[in-house]
């Protein structure tokens, strides 16, 4: 989505291309701990829904070799390039398109049903791609679990930075964002009709990527912090420069929850 469509970090700004590298530093390795576990490999059909960047799709690409497919879909392609051997992109709205294919291997889905309204819709489509005994991995945050930027709320800067974080998610909420969506994916993929359904939490704390994932968020949002009263300029100036600065070592994400499903033979 873009920012006029209702999400609030646009694709089209520059800082989206070093939020998705920083996303991508951080949990393409969790990511591919869970896909790697199911199997992921030769001959594979796979569907990579809100995509995003290219480190997901062109990592499944390479599992599943010239005998398989990969497409990865958005609804802003900004960062996705072009399709490429067995990596076909293409424009998508989950919410409201009907699935690009069927009779799939895999379909997953990251950090992408929190910003779609019609998540139980985006939900069947999804499922509804699957081949019987396909599989559905959904990860998504659920700040609710572990609401601060720095667990240690300690001083001046601590704080600054978790009062803007408070900001963020209060202009995300705003949006129709659903920010305790984690903790309920096992139960969605239940309601769905998967089966063996598993999942877990992972979060990292401390690190260059916690770092720039945050400058990188905080510039692309900068005016909506302003325009809302969450912060002042001088604010933003502040918890910047505490960033590059080194002040922050210690950030922290929220939990991502990752959940797998698959649908009966």
């Amino acid at each position: 989505m873009t920012s006029d469509d209702g999400y609030l970090l646009d694709n089209r700004r520059t800082p989206a291309g070093h939020r998705l590298t920083a996303l991508g530093e951080l949990f393409d390795a969790s990511t591919f701990r869970h896909l790697d576990a199911l199997g992921v490999g030769p001959g594979w059909r796979c569907w990579e829904v809100g995509a995003g960047g290219r480190s997901v799709p062109v990592g499944l690409a390479e599992r599943v070799g010239p005998d398989g497919s990969v497409i990865a879909t958005d609804v802003d392609t900004s960062w996705l390039g072009t399709s490429d051997g067995v990596l076909e992109v293409r424009r998508h709205d989950v919410g409201s398109d009907a699935p690009p294919a069927t009779d799939l291997d895999l379909v997953h889905a990251r950090l992408v049903l929190t910003h779609v309204p019609a998540r139980d819709r985006a939900l069947a489509a999804m499922v509804a791609s699957l081949r019987p005994g396909g599989w559905l991995v959904v990860e998504d945050a659920d700040p609710g679990l572990q609401p601060l930027l720095c667990p240690e709320d300690r001083g001046p800067a601590e704080q600054l930075a978790n009062r803007l974080r408070r900001g963020f998610r209060a202009l995300m909420a705003d949006r129709d964002a659903d920010l305790a969506l984690g903790r309920t994916l096992p139960r969605r993929l239940r309601e769905h009709g998967l089966v063996d359904v598993v999942a877990d939490a992972f979060f990292p704390i401390a690190g260059p990527a916690c770092t720039a994932l945050e400058i990188a968020t905080v510039e692309q949002i900068r005016p909506r912090l302003v325009e809302s009263g969450v912060a002042s300029p001088d604010d933003v100036d502040r918890h910047l420069e505490n960033l590059r600065a080194g002040r922050l070592p210690d950030l922290a994400t929220s939990p991502m929850v990752t959940a797998r499903g698959r649908r009966v033979a």
